[in-house]
């Protein structure tokens, strides 16, 4: 199963729920802070911070039309997301990581509050939201996220903020982190990157 980053475990990666008694990825994802990810392609450290904003919306205006494809809600396998739980995911993300930065940029040094993402798909019962309304939501978030990272002053691309076990993003690798989670996920439901 594909999955990639987001929560603040020291595997963070987005899985089913664990109804379907799935096994977590428990891998650290930030080594795609320094490669290129063989599964999906992206190489995050190329990704200028002028760039994210931008970029955070072009690996998210596809996902209202992913979402309204028939069977969006069914997944391709039992040990696979459906595209409407990752849309889920994906607007989840945009929302913690728009959260998170708005942190860096008024707090010295955070530590973000953890997100566990497995226990939010089961509890939020990503598989059984209107995707319609998830997609309306992905864009929403998602532009709340780029206006974000619009507005990120020259000066602060370098302040830090820490993730609950330990690593430390600044307010630019954070934006490509996040990017690299995006676009995995496009990869996920077919997509390929605009």
């Amino acid at each position: 199963m594909t999955q990639t980053p987001a929560d603040d475990r020291s595997g963070e990666t987005a899985g089913p729920p664990a109804s379907n008694a799935l096994v977590p990825d428990d891998k650290d994802w930030t080594w795609t802070l320094r490669e290129r990810c063989a599964e999906c392609g992206f190489q995050a450290a190329a990704v200028a911070g002028e760039d994210i904003a931008t970029l955070v919306t072009a690996y998210t205006d596809p996902w209202p039309d992913v979402l309204a494809r028939p069977g969006a809600a069914t997944r391709p396998d039992p040990g696979t997301w459906s595209p409407l739980e990752y849309g889920c995911h994906v607007r989840d993300v945009c929302r913690i990581f728009e959260r998170r930065l708005r942190l860096m940029l008024s707090e010295d040094a955070p530590t973000f509050p953890n997100w566990d993402q497995d226990e939010t798909a089961v509890t939020e019962r990503y598989g059984e939201q209107d995707p319609a309304l998830v997609g309306r939501e992905v864009t929403e978030a998602a532009a709340a996220l780029a206006g974000a990272f619009a507005g990120v002053p020259a000066a602060a691309w370098d302040r830090t903020g820490l993730r609950s076990n330990g690593s430390e993003f600044t307010v630019l690798t954070l934006g490509q982190y996040v990017l690299h989670d995006l676009a995995h996920h496009l990869r996920d439901v077919g997509i390929a990157l605009p």
